[in-house]
């Protein structure tokens, strides 16, 4: 896209080619922090009149927002003035955060000045930025608001507490990978008042013998915490109890017996409206504790097989909010239409219900359809017990469904037949590994109802997962630039080892459920960040 030289020394605009107003040079790609230094002028050319000096800077912003990041760096290769706009209103910016970008960081922190969301990652084959590089980072960019570090393993405890005194603006913190600990943790909460939302996914350096996390100042704005795969995740039961503006809680693949943090929960912090609990030690003691949650909203348990009917009933009793349900009882046969039956009858507001390896029956769908009215969204999977007699009682009472995902359940043609003349809001259905299902059902079906939505498959059964989460889904992982301080806008999340590999080994090897199920549906519900 080459302009002309004149463009730097003179106020007239230089004249191009009408028929060629831009020139891409073939190179002009950012490959490594040492290329970050303005452009060279490509070759003048002679014509007509560039138009994009008609464009005020903010418009120009604009229009690099809309390109991917390739596009994005090459365009800031153009000329003086594309670099600086660029630079000056890029506010997302991820690094490749090996130990070598330290002699590079002034000069990419002097162009990129007004990052707010910054991501630094490493792979577990390179080592990473240290305490130097991190400081320096902070004294640069002391307007950050979001943070992520991964795999950053060179950094302690020391540099983070000055990382937290220099960034006091956060609001969102995220850790995975990292081997700082328990003082780090109490740095960022203790110096960060703004904080919402805080995440700590595989920190080695929290383990049995750590202190304490308590709230800090944070306490008086965090509103969301995650906490996945930690060996000794309840230390962070000061936080949890302290922070009374809490809403969502998430604790996902943690060591250890949690009863005790929940049931401390239900008597100091009852202002949850989002739980999520999988792959966890917890029993009914546990959920008898989340309970005392009055204004819960959305729980999800799974994998949690010490749960039973007790502890749904319990939650079902005192939680009378509750709009989303997901059970994953992991064909434990030990929740049922017994629980069930006691959550039609007292979550009246019910707008989704997710069961997975659980074998209701008529019965108990029959109690979830004749009470819950607003039942929007529905996904049986895994179970046993689901047949032709329950599809025709859900096609029958299920009034206001929009959406229903059956798989890997013994039903027939006969049972997708009632579907035709009930359910008069269905949107869509998924049919999956249901081996009684025929293609001609799907297409006639399609034909009785042709603004139905149908989709069909009847591969084999395949092994469920009810994790319905970004959160709780398994991290991908993506191979990013080997050159040092690489700038990138993707996202995505680096792999690890340690202590939990064979831990994560075990559980990673599930595949994720109801994403499937839901993973088109529109999202309207706006107290929840979950998409399904």
């Amino acid at each position: 896209m080459g302009q002309s030289p004149s463009m730097f020394g003179a106020s007239s605009e230089p004249e191009i080619s009408s028929s060629r107003r831009f020139s891409f040079r073939p190179s002009a790609v950012i490959s490594s922090v040492e290329q970050i230094e303005e452009p060279e002028v490509s070759e003048s050319v002679s014509g007509g009149r560039d138009y994009t000096f008609d464009l005020p800077d903010e418009c120009l912003a604009l229009v690099f927002q809309f390109l991917g990041a390739g596009d994005r760096k090459r365009c800031s290769l153009v000329c003086k003035r594309w670099f600086r706009v660029d630079g000056q209103n890029r506010c997302r910016l991820s690094l490749n955060a090996q130990s070598d970008i330290l002699p590079f960081v002034p000069s990419l922190f002097a162009r990129f000045d007004s990052v707010t969301k910054l991501a630094l990652r490493c792979d577990r084959k390179s080592i990473s930025i240290t305490d130097d590089a991190l400081i320096l980072i902070s004294i640069r960019c002391r307007n950050l608001s979001r943070v992520k570090l991964r795999g950053c393993r060179e950094i302690t405890d020391v540099g983070m507490e000055v990382f937290a005194q220099n960034c006091k603006s956060l609001k969102k913190f995220s850790c995975g990978s990292c081997l700082f600990g328990s003082k780090a943790m109490n740095a960022v909460l203790i110096h960060c008042k703004a904080l919402e939302e805080f995440s700590v996914k595989r920190l080695r350096g929290i383990h049995d013998g750590s202190e304490m996390i308590g709230t800090g100042v944070a306490a008086s704005s965090l509103k969301s915490v995650c906490f996945k795969e930690l060996i000794n995740g309840q230390c962070f039961e000061p936080l949890l109890i302290g922070a009374k503006k809490l809403t969502t809680l998430k604790v996902i693949r943690c060591l250890g017996d949690w009863d005790r943090v929940l049931e401390k929960i239900g008597s100091g912090n009852t202002g949850f409206i989002e739980i999520h609990l999988e792959r966890l030690q917890v029993s009914d003691l546990g959920l008898s504790g989340i309970s005392k949650c009055s204004n819960l909203e959305v729980l999800r348990i799974v994998k949690t097989p010490e749960c039973t009917n007790s502890g749904l009933i319990c939650v079902a009793e005192h939680c009378k909010k509750l709009r989303k349900l997901h059970i994953d009882a992991w064909r434990t046969n030990r929740i049922g239409d017994e629980g069930l039956i006691v959550v039609a009858k007292q979550c009246l507001n019910l707008q989704e219900l997710v069961l997975i390896g659980v074998n209701p029956t008529s019965l108990g769908l029959a109690a979830v359809a004749s009470n819950c009215h607003k039942l929007e969204r529905l996904a049986l999977c895994g179970s046993g017990s689901i047949g032709d007699a329950e599809i025709a009682c859900i096609a029958a009472k299920c009034v206001a469904l929009k959406k229903l995902c059956i798989k890997g359940c013994p039903i027939s043609d006969v049972g997708i037949e009632s579907l035709a003349w009930g359910c008069p809001n269905l949107a869509k259905i998924k049919v999956k590994k249901c081996r009684g299902v025929s293609g001609g059902i799907a297409d006639w079906l399609r034909e009785r109802r042709e603004s139905l939505i149908v989709n069909w498959d009847d591969g084999e059964v395949e092994r469920l997962d009810g994790n319905a989460s970004e959160v709780g889904a398994p991290e991908s992982v993506a191979e990013f630039p080997r050159t040092a301080g690489q700038v990138s806008d993707s996202t995505a999340a680096s792999s690890s080892n340690g202590p939990l590999q064979l831990l994560r080994t075990k559980f990673l090897a599930y595949r994720n459920l109801v994403p499937c199920a839901f993973r088109r549906f529109p999202n309207t519900d706006t107290n929840s960040n979950e998409n399904l």
